[in-house]
């Protein structure tokens, strides 16, 4: 990956919805030769995929939560079981298998409100088989909220 594979990618992260000839112009390439980069980068899995992001308080989604579950037994069985019911929750925006807290996954989750949150967790996560424990906290506000990701850690390499 070389400087202008970089630049491409912190366009496109920036603004997706850039023709190829607005990300070619900002990049300093002509045409051809960005989208044949573009499709390398896709072709490497470096891109995974273009997506839309939404605002979910205009939607009417205004609480997000960060949910910690604990589950009763450590074995992949009741791991992927859970996995795959957790799949199944529109309402899950993430889920994280972590380390370093009493809790085995973090959820966030994304409602209209705390009444809907509150069937949430009753009706859909603490039935899920396997789930021991479960603790809610609040976003109250993002102080940082960016799909972006750091490349400045990619050294130039010619190409």
């Amino acid at each position: 990956m070389d400087k202008l594979d970089k630049r491409i990618l912190r366009e496109l992260q920036s603004n997706g919805r850039l023709t190829n000839a607005e990300l070619a112009e900002r990049v300093g390439l002509s045409a051809t030769p960005c989208a044949r980069r573009v499709k390398q980068l896709e072709d490497d899995g470096v891109i995974e995929r273009h997506a839309i992001l939404l605002n979910a308080s205009k939607l009417g989604l205004k609480l997000h939560a960060l949910v910690q579950i604990s589950m009763d037994r450590h074995t992949p069985d009741r791991f992927e079981h859970f996995e795959a019911e957790v799949r199944k929750l529109p309402e899950v925006t993430e889920c994280l298998l972590i380390t370093g807290q009493s809790a085995d996954y973090q959820l966030k989750v994304v409602v209209p409100d705390m009444e809907v949150y509150h069937e949430f967790l009753l009706n859909r996560i603490t039935r899920i088989e396997g789930v021991a424990d479960v603790h809610s906290s609040f976003i109250m506000r993002k102080v940082i909220d960016t799909t972006e990701l750091p490349l400045n850690h990619i050294p130039d390499a010619p190409r």
